[in-house]
């Protein structure tokens, strides 16, 4: 199951960076300014982001198997569809339509996670899991560059959206058919989303909403953008940009992998699984803001060992950032939590692809849109260390028991 989860992912984010491949290609083909091509960049998110929370919600209610298997096939249509686009109208349906299918994989990912793994354990499996989106990430861009240059953008919707449906035949066979817990009533105060109020006056939720926020700013403006600066700014070849793009993502899930065991390993020693995590988490974004070093550096070797060291501090914090919103969330609606927390997450999406795509047409520059994402990073470590608390935990595992 751990397996296909992976497997899921890589192919979730290979069809959400699809786009971001051909950036250039696209506004060649149709005339489109960099503005313009940053809103079709964040229109996959518009939908995604506000689906993660109901996205959550049937998860929680219904399980995994019929929910995500559906959503698989509406997404792997629409990036295969994708290839048939003739308009600027008919990219952005259907980037949106591929946020409504995608929308369900981090809550299914993450809540079979931690619904079936204890504490200590959970920080290998989620690196497995997001192993996925850092090497969907590489795969997109090596892949994306050779299908480009040899075969033009239409055919990499077309292998990505087609070949990946032979994913459904091992999950259709393999994952449980109903919730791992028995399914609440809708009536039932357990099944209710945590009250607003309880929340708004917790430290630990702001400092995950900024957080989440901010890290997905950075996190997004990889994925969107950094092909496109590598051949804009650097004037690297389509294929020279999915190698300096493809050999950082790779670093990021062997650290991602080891950073994930060393965490569990040390909270199977020393107790105290949100502080442990939380290390990893800030030491990680602070490691992830080296990318201001491009402001600076010139030369195409620096360029390339500058990306490498960021993403390897995201490798450092990623599983940790995900394991440790599975060790906050009560097991009843954790769904939910991670629901809520990939919605944040997504607004993140909207606005760094827009943002950059303006900034870069008007300034002809990647200098702010560079500075903005560096800075993101390093507010996110502010917020995890100044805002996250052990007692606010506590108050909302009491508020909802596992049984």
């Amino acid at each position: 199951m751990v397996a296909l989860l992976f497997a899921a992912m890589l192919v979730n984010y290979v069809d959400r960076g699809n786009l971001s491949i051909v950036a250039l290609p696209v506004m060649r083909e149709s005339g489109i300014s960099p503005a313009v091509m940053g809103t079709l960049l964040s229109a996959f998110f518009w939908t995604y982001a506000f689906l993660q929370v109901p996205a959550g919600y049937l998860v929680d209610r219904f399980g995994l198997k019929w929910t995500y298997a559906g959503a698989f096939l509406l997404w792997s249509a629409a990036s295969a569809v994708t290839s048939l686009a003739r308009s600027f109208q008919q990219i952005l349906g259907l980037q949106a339509l591929l946020g409504v299918g995608e929308s369900v994989a981090p809550s299914a990912s993450l809540a079979y996670i931690r619904q079936n793994f204890a504490e200590d354990q959970q920080g290998l499996p989620t690196a497995i899991y997001v192993s996925g989106m850092t090497l969907g990430s590489a795969v997109s861009a090596l892949l994306g560059a050779c299908v480009v240059v040899h075969l033009g953008w239409r055919a990499l919707f077309v292998l990505t959206g087609l070949g990946s449906l032979v994913w459904l035949l091992p999950w259709l066979m393999l994952a449980p058919a109903a919730p791992s817990r028995p399914a609440i009533r809708a009536s039932s105060s357990t099944c209710a989303f945590p009250p607003w109020r309880m929340l708004l006056t917790r430290p630990t939720f702001w400092g995950i909403t900024i957080a989440a926020f901010l890290y997905s700013y950075y996190s997004y403006f990889c994925l969107t953008w950094l092909p496109s600066y590598l051949v804009m700014a650097r004037g690297y070849s389509f294929l020279r940009m999915g190698a300096y793009t493809a050999v950082p993502y790779l670093g990021t899930v062997l650290v991602s992998f080891s950073s994930a065991r060393a965490a569990d390993r040390l909270i199977t020693r020393v107790g105290h699984p949100m502080s442990v995590r939380k290390m990893f988490v800030v030491t990680g974004f602070v490691l992830g803001s080296a990318i201001l070093l491009l402001l600076v550096l010139q030369s195409s070797l620096a360029v390339l060992f500058t990306l490498i060291f960021s993403l390897l501090g995201i490798g450092l914090a990623s599983s940790n950032y995900w394991a440790l919103t599975e060790a906050i969330s009560p097991g009843p609606v954790v769904g939910r939590v991670i629901g809520y927390q990939n919605m944040i997450a997504s607004l993140g999406g909207i606005c760094a692809p827009m943002l950059t795509g303006f900034l870069v047409g008007r300034t002809k520059s990647f200098e702010l849109s560079i500075a903005f994402a560096g800075g993101a990073l390093l507010v996110s470590a502010g917020a995890f260390l100044v805002l996250l608390r052990e007692l606010d935990v506590k108050v909302l595992a009491a508020r909802f028991p596992e049984n």
